[in-house]
């Protein structure tokens, strides 16, 4: 991987600076356009050889091209905000939207590296780091992001020789200080072996790796700065003549077994108006006091409801919120996505709103609806539903690796149930804003959503989130079961932790 970058390659000053204008000019173009057109984001990652010219590098880029529309992240250590998330939160939230570059000097790349070369990690850690990378910039290249990988290398010889001209200089690039580079150049070659396995593992065809020698300046800037260009160019010229995107008529999954998850819920199950009230509180209270567990401070939970129009999603959601101080918990109520969401990859809406420890986050609809209303109105492709499960079941196991405790509620009525609910809405005034057009239309696509519920729940309810159903057709009832498994879920897990001891409970160390 690294020796076509070991060949020595230089570029003459006289060349450099006379092919450098066109260059800039051609890429501010490119960039313009890119602009217009808003079609895609380009996502730049500069990794490398310590001394190889990163930063610089960033810095030319930012010269070269309008800096109003890039957006350039030196991720350093992990704040302590960042800590209390998955490690992936932070390189989320600073995606740029469509249309715009993000340059990332410092990526999802480098704490795995560092963590692997310091022994602070084992090989099959890196791996599983290394995974998620790929899945992460997959899953970008299918949501329409342009991902360009840029790794500048240096020769042990020459890397030992610019710290030398650098520990000379009075500019001293990031944070290689005098005698520093000695420690560097002694770990040269486990540096190298971790780099080049990382390299070969997640150099893919939808984000490889552009390797590129940062010996000389001259080369490496224009290198760099010609393969930005041809790309954007490639992209742009790709979407000007695009291929008819044909959404395909809803995929029904035949059933083998003639079983129907839905249809074999009880949905006669009610609670005795005269007792529901004792026991209503008495749930409310248990999850008080769970909630104001010591260990509480060392997790989060993100209660996540779906289901079916007047299910009562919202009266369940109340009677959580019921028990709760109001400063540890955030309600997010999911409707269509705005402009500046549709601008980002699908789950950037979601990713932003996870929880820091200690608190507890509830979304009225969710990430579900691209498996759910997408899915069965055709507002997406076949293959971007089809997709999305994958990508939702690698989004909750990066929450539950990171103590975030995701429990999923789909809420079930019949179609009886939800007529006489509807019905009833229009007939009381300050219920007539529950009850829309399109609330009515999705009743005449009864049995493709059913369909919908039943393939979500196969594909998506796993070990660490599993999908709770609950038979709603009597509110009381729906309202005691999600208090109950809320509180037996929290319970569960605060046991867990304490069952694994005061070490599982130190807060995670910055280099992770």
């Amino acid at each position: 991987m690294f020796e076509s970058a070991e060949l020595g390659h230089k570029i003459k000053k006289s060349v450099y600076d006379e092919e450098v204008p066109a260059l800039r000019e051609s890429l501010l173009d490119a960039q313009m356009e890119l602009v217009k057109s808003g079609a895609f984001q380009v996502i730049i990652l500069m990794g490398g050889a310590d001394g190889s010219g990163r930063g610089a590098t960033v810095n030319l880029i930012n010269e070269w091209m309008d800096p109003r529309h890039i957006q350039t992240h030196g991720m350093g250590e992990p704040s302590d905000e960042e800590l209390d998330r998955p490690m992936m939160w932070r390189f989320w939230r600073a995606l740029p939207p469509k249309g715009k570059i993000g340059v990332f000097l410092g990526s999802w790349y480098t704490w795995p590296i560092l963590n692997r070369i310091k022994g602070i990690t084992k090989d099959a850690d890196l791996d599983q780091s290394l995974e998620r990378a790929v899945q992460l910039e997959k899953m970008l290249v299918d949501e329409g992001a342009l991902v360009l990988k840029f790794w500048l290398h240096l020769s042990k010889a020459k890397q030992e020789k610019r710290f030398k001209e650098l520990e000379k200089s009075s500019l001293v690039y990031g944070k290689t200080t005098k005698g520093d580079w000695k420690d560097l150049m002694k770990n040269y070659d486990a540096f190298r072996a971790v780099h080049d396995k990382v390299i070969r593992y997640t150099s893919t065809a939808e984000a490889p790796w552009l390797v590129v020698e940062g010996t000389d300046a001259c080369y490496r800037n224009l290198t760099v700065g010609k393969m930005i260009l041809k790309a954007i160019q490639d992209r742009l010229q790709l979407e000007t003549s695009p291929q008819p995107r044909i959404l395909a008529p809803p995929l029904m999954m035949p059933s083998i077994d003639n079983m129907h998850l839905l249809k074999s819920l009880d949905m006669t199950q009610t609670v005795d108006k005269q007792d529901y009230r004792g026991k209503l509180e008495k749930l409310q209270d248990r999850l008080n006091d769970l909630i104001h567990d010591p260990k509480f401070r060392y997790i989060s939970v993100i209660a996540v409801f779906e289901g079916n129009d007047a299910a009562g999603k919202g009266g369940s959601v109340r009677r959580i919120t019921g028990a709760l101080d109001a400063r540890t918990y955030q309600v997010i109520p999911i409707a269509a996505p705005t402009e500046e969401e549709r601008a980002q990859p699908y789950l950037w809406r979601f990713w932003r709103h996870l929880p820091r420890k200690g608190r507890v986050t509830i979304f009225d609809r969710s990430w579900y609806g691209r498996v759910l209303v997408e899915r069965v109105e055709g507002f997406c492709s076949e293959s971007d539903w089809m997709r999305a499960y994958s990508e939702i079941n690698e989004f909750e196991a990066q929450m539950s690796r990171h103590r975030l405790l995701v429990i999923k509620f789909w809420l079930a009525i019949t179609k009886d149930e939800q007529l006489r609910r509807f019905e009833e809405r229009q007939q009381i005034g300050f219920k007539r804003f529950k009850i829309t057009d399109e609330d009515w239309r999705n009743r005449e696509k009864w049995e493709q959503y059913e369909q919908a519920v039943c393939d979500m729940v196969d594909r998506t309810s796993t070990l660490h989130a599993p999908w709770t159903l609950v038979e709603a057709n009597n509110k009381n009832f729906a309202r005691m079961k999600v208090l109950k498994t809320l509180c037996d879920r929290i319970e569960a897990k605060l046991k867990e932790l304490h069952d694994a001891g005061i070490n599982y409970l130190d807060k995670p160390k910055k280099n992770r």
